[in-house]
């Protein structure tokens, strides 16, 4: 299967708790056209796959399926955070490869 790419903007939100993550949440409809295709390729807890890029900065990493918020979310780490200078509340425009 080729791959298939997202564009999209979403809002960085960090979960609570001590040491929360960071996250940005993939639009439902992108989530469900991704799912009905690739949910049998999941892992453990909706985890799927995936090559990230915000503003040129590309990464391996995956993303995970939420069933509170039924969206995938894919998580940001520090490295990016900080390189990027991104903050919780900010829109952050991605491009996603599944």
């Amino acid at each position: 299967m080729k791959n298939m790419q997202y564009n999209f903007t979403s809002e960085l939100w960090r979960s609570s708790g001590d040491g929360g993550w960071y996250f940005l949440t993939v639009p439902v409809e992108f989530t469900i056209e991704i799912r009905s295709q690739l949910k049998w390729a999941e892992e453990g807890w909706g985890r799927l796959k995936v090559k990230a890029s915000i503003d040129g900065y590309t990464w391996d990493t995956a993303i995970w399926f939420d069933t509170a918020r039924n969206s995938y979310l894919l998580p940001v780490k520090a490295q990016v955070r900080k390189l990027k200078s991104l903050d919780t509340g900010q829109p952050v425009e991605v491009t996603l490869w599944v």
